[in-house]
Formats: structure tokens, C-alpha cells, sequence
């Protein structure tokens, strides 16, 4: 999937509301100053803390 780059600029960190990166290969958004990556299952973004995984040492 390519993330639309408008859904983007509204899509913020539900925890910090910050700002979100787009990662293609791993097709999720990143949230650098939780250390979240929130993954996107069928083109929908899934923006629920208990389903993002933390960052390990080689993603941040």
C-alpha cells in the first residue's frame, strides 16, 4: 500500500499526538518519540496502542 500523503498529514500518535512516519517496507507508521510502530492491516491504519509493537534498536 502507498500511504495517501494527505491521510498522512492528519494521522497523528494517538498517545503523544505527534507526528507519524510512514515506513513502506514494514507498511506501518512510525512514532519516534514513543518508539511505536503502528501497523496498517488491509489499507486501514490500526491506531490502537495495543496493537503497536515497540521499536527495537534497528528501527529507531
Amino acid at each position: 500500500m502507498v500511504l495517501d500523503k494527505k491521510l498522512l498529514s492528519i494521522l497523528v500518535c494517538p498517545l503523544c499526538k505527534g507526528k507519524l512516519d510512514y515506513d513502506k517496507e514494514k507498511d506501518e507508521l512510525i512514532c519516534r518519540a514513543d518508539n511505536l510502530a503502528y501497523p496498517i492491516r488491509d489499507d486501514i491504519p490500526v491506531m490502537l496502542e495495543s496493537e503497536a509493537r515497540s521499536l527495537g534498536i534497528d528501527d529507531r
